[in-house]
């Protein structure tokens, strides 16, 4: 296996988080291996990825200290400048600009088929050994290690194991964590549209009474919609044809872009939270969307499954400067409980604005708008938001 006969840290997933996860710890001077179920195909840019992020500050950081970024960045990113918030209900606008917040831009839409696809080509470079394909079908830990048997009858040895599988994760459910979940009955229907305006490298948001409607910028002029919607009206409008489907959305999106056309097919997916009730056990740690599944209005679900790494990196790296053994059940233990609790607040913050906004609720109505008001008319108010969001 290698020299020791036993990995360092062995990561279930290859993912985004997963394969940030283990290139970081490859860099840091650990054995490490990855365990993907099937190898991600490669990214095109004829043939972008629906699934799009938009990335905070920080986490650009973590993926140029990985010699990533630049990759990802050199072949399709869109970075926006501006950011305008409001609710259909009516009251001010909650709006960041760079400019204002002395930054040269507030972030970057990526698309995630070309982050996996600049991570995963770097993998085996960087001395990850690759298993793949194989799935994780149990485990057995003690105090000095956990061994993960694969489902082709291989075991992997390692100090520590890493569960980056996603909502479902196979590795969480094998070390006994449960989740805390909620259905929010929502689809999120996402697409490509062209603009009869330009989108001048600002994201927009608006509440509705369904759900909120975001309009993320692209390159080439196109942007991003990521539309969160009862199921029946999600259905309904997967079902339309693209010309009622382009009046509908331009009526959504308040004509903040002029009349918006489809420019890709349309896809959905269910919206709901998983809460993983702790981010440890033994010698199991969980990490993004095996430990948090958030609601995508605030765009934030990548961003905390990269703070989850970078927190982890930054434990690695202590330990191995002061010489000290990087998997100390305390170290363990002090990353796991300040993750949970930011993911925590972070993932029931978002719950709490999708519930006080995707309602039409007489009360909630008339109070909504005008807190989107007040946050945009203070600006140490506005800049702290901003600068939660963006990891600084």
């Amino acid at each position: 296996m290698n020299r020791r006969g036993r990995f360092d840290a062995v990561v279930v997933g290859g993912g985004v988080i997963g394969a940030a996860c283990a290139l970081g710890m490859a860099d840091a001077g650990l054995d490490v291996a990855l365990v993907e179920v099937a190898e991600p195909s490669a990214w095109s840019p004829t043939n972008p990825d629906l699934r799009v992020y938009a990335f905070a500050p920080d986490n650009a950081v973590l993926l140029d200290a990985l010699n990533v970024w630049s990759d990802v960045a050199r072949q399709r990113v869109q970075p926006y400048r501006r950011m305008r918030v409001w609710d259909a209900a009516g009251g001010d606008a909650l709006e960041f600009s760079a400019d204002e917040l002395a930054r040269p831009r507030l972030g970057w839409i990526v698309e995630h088929g070309l982050l996996v696809d600049c991570l995963w080509r770097q993998l085996e470079r960087r001395g990850v050994v690759v298993r793949c394909p194989a799935r994780v079908t149990g485990i057995e830990q003690d105090d000095s290690g956990v061994r993960l048997v694969l489902d082709d009858g291989g075991m992997l040895d390692a100090r520590v194991a890493i569960a980056a599988d996603g909502g479902q994760s196979a590795l969480r459910e094998l070390a006994g964590i449960d989740t805390d979940d909620r259905d929010y009955n929502q689809l999120g229907l996402v697409a490509y549209v062209r603009s009869e305006l330009p989108h001048a490298e600002t994201a927009f948001q608006r509440f509705l009474p369904g759900g909120p409607l975001a309009l993320l910028p692209c390159t080439g002029g196109r942007s991003s919609i990521v539309w969160s919607l009862p199921v029946d009206e999600a259905r309904r409008r997967m079902d339309i044809d693209a010309p009622a489907f382009n009046r509908e959305l331009t009526r959504a999106s308040d004509a903040c872009l002029g009349a918006l056309e489809l420019d890709s097919p349309r896809a959905a997916f269910p919206l709901r939270r998983k809460l993983a009730q702790a981010q440890r056990a033994g010698r199991v740690l969980l990490m993004g969307d095996a430990a948090h599944v958030v609601h995508p209005l605030a765009g934030q679900g990548v961003n905390l499954g990269l703070r989850d790494v970078s927190a982890w990196l930054r434990s690695v790296r202590d330990a191995r400067a002061k010489g000290r053994d990087f998997d100390a059940a305390s170290r363990l233990q002090r990353w796991a409980r300040e993750r949970r609790s930011d993911n925590t607040i972070s993932t029931l913050a978002f719950e709490a604005i999708n519930r006080a906004y995707s309602n039409d609720q007489p009360i909630a109505t008339l109070l909504r708008g005008h807190a989107l008001g007040v946050a945009g008319r203070v600006p140490v108010l506005r800049h702290a938001l901003w600068r939660h969001a963006a990891g600084l």
